[in-house]
């Protein structure tokens, strides 16, 4: 027998984060300037009824021009704030064994240093937005049983890191490569204790997007499609969105964004302003479809004390 999803939910991530150091090289200088740039987004979002989840890194945490204004969207109930931590720039700095000149995975340093590094931005960000946070992504998506331990051990509720069906591992940190999500369940569950939320990703053919060799290559063999624009067509969000909404045991969507790519040249994708506005565009094509399919936005709490 089937079962009938009666309600749908559409969750928006926000990787939000500096711009600088995309090229994930330890020691480069990170700016905030992004944080003009997420008002805009915030706008779109509260036009749709969509409330955004910021998962912020120590540097953001440190803005004021991002931070104050999500702690007031959060009291109006139009957003969350949740916690991403950047192991190679959140204090304390650590010395680490290196073998490669890319940004370290926190699941790289031994527990008590994984410990001290999380505690300082979790009870920093406590003491700004005066509660402790209930969401979290790991920094490079990297997940390992003692990170879920420590989310357990700081009572963080949600996660979304996992990203089913992608090998990290020949992503290299200082000296390990990243995990192999290629088996993890692209539904909910509890990895010990800790209630995850999976980015929405499948492997589609697809035409893709890119040079027309990219192109027949994404027809033939497939690519993996994530649920966020950079990287992703209009035509392979919407074949995801209605791909996931067919899966008769899957009622969420997870829609993510690093707050960089709102600003022109803050990341690779989007290099200047037209880039911003066709990217803009897309987006509200997106919420724009979403809501016809009948999917009501939520918060990563929101949706937990729902299915909890």
């Amino acid at each position: 027998m089937l079962n009938i999803i009666m309600n749908r939910y559409f969750i928006i991530t926000v990787d939000t984060e500096g711009e600088g150091g995309w090229s994930w090289k330890p020691g480069e200088h990170i700016y905030t300037e992004n944080s003009l740039y997420i008002p805009r987004f915030q706008e779109l979002c509260e036009r749709y009824k969509f409330p955004p989840v910021y998962l912020t890194t120590w540097e953001m945490a440190n803005e004021p021009r991002f931070i104050g204004r999500a702690i007031e969207w959060e009291k109006s109930g139009n957003c969350e704030i949740g916690i991403h931590l950047h192991a190679w720039s959140n204090p304390p700095q650590i010395s680490i064994k290196r073998e490669y000149l890319e940004a370290d995975y926190l699941i790289e340093y031994d527990y008590d240093q994984m410990y001290s590094k999380f505690q300082l931005l979790h009870d920093f960000l406590t003491n700004k937005i005066g509660h402790i946070p209930y969401s979290h992504r790991a920094g490079r998506w990297a997940m390992d049983d003692r990170y879920f331990k420590l989310l357990k051990d700081f009572d963080i509720k949600i996660d979304c890191s996992v990203t089913p069906g992608i090998d990290w591992s020949n992503n290299m940190g200082s000296y390990l490569g990243g995990p192999d999500y290629s088996n993890a369940l692209a539904n909910i569950s509890f990895i010990n204790g800790v209630f995850e939320v999976p980015m929405t990703i499948r492997h589609m053919h697809t035409c893709g997007i890119g040079s027309l060799k990219h192109r027949i290559k994404s027809l033939v063999k497939g690519k993996n499609v994530w649920l966020r624009p950079a990287g992703q067509s209009t035509h392979e969000l919407k074949s995801l969105i209605r791909r996931v909404y067919q899966d008769s045991d899957i009622d969420y969507l997870e829609f993510m964004i690093h707050s960089n790519e709102l600003m022109p040249g803050g990341s690779p994708y989007f290099k200047t302003k037209s880039y911003i506005e066709n990217l803009f565009n897309q987006i509200e094509s997106i919420f724009k479809y979403v809501t016809t399919l009948g999917y009501q936005g939520i918060t990563l709490k929101e949706y937990y004390d729902i299915k909890n």
